[in-house]
């Protein structure tokens, strides 16, 4: 929680010394936004609306920004708006096709799209060009979503397994994890994985 107050911290110093950084403003977003989605330190509704005008300010500023595009993206798609997630996500694309957040942001928007394929691929891409990102579990998570969304359990029991595996603290993993295991007959193991 320490580390995300810095984060916010800094991402306003950058905003204060150049308020025409687009970096400043996405990077306050997000920080914004996984303080209310991982730490809880704010309403999650307000993080997101303050999220969104943050990413859209740093699209204003830079609109050459794939990354301001790709925060954008994930912010819209958050709130509801895939048609402009879906948007953003590709404007992040066409301006740099090897921004692993651009095609994080396009999986993340296709789980609920429709495009199975589509969105498996793109969150596959995302992990193999950036295996260190800081939302590596996020990613996992919705590749085993992206699954159990084409009810392909298998498949979505080891991405989810292997969320658990890596951040064994993060309570969403078991949430995707039990109810696969559940789909597959498994209740045992997905009542064992719920008491975890």
């Amino acid at each position: 929680m320490q580390t995300n107050a810095r984060a916010e911290s800094f991402f306003r110093l950058a905003i204060g010394l150049d308020p025409n950084f687009a970096g400043g403003y996405y990077g306050l977003a997000s920080a914004q936004h996984q303080g209310a989605r991982l730490f809880h330190t704010r309403d999650l509704a307000e993080a997101q609306s303050s999220a969104e005008a943050l990413a859209r300010q740093a699209v204003t500023l830079d609109p050459a920004d794939a990354q301001a595009h790709a925060f954008l993206a994930i912010t819209l798609m958050l709130g509801g708006d895939h048609e402009g997630a879906l948007t953003e996500a590709e404007q992040a694309l066409a301006i740099n096709p090897n921004l692993a957040r651009a095609h994080g942001s396009l999986g993340a928007t296709l789980i609920f799209s429709g495009r199975p394929q589509e969105r498996l691929a793109a969150l596959r891409t995302c992990i193999r060009l950036d295996p260190l990102d800081s939302e590596f579990v996020i990613r996992w998570l919705q590749v085993a979503q992206a699954y159990y969304f084409s009810h392909e359990y298998e498949a979505a029991v080891e991405a989810a397994t292997r969320a658990v595996r890596t951040f064994p603290n993060y309570p969403t993993a078991y949430r995707w994890l039990a109810p696969a295991l559940g789909q597959l007959g498994r209740t045992e193991e997905a009542n064992a994985t719920l008491a975890s």
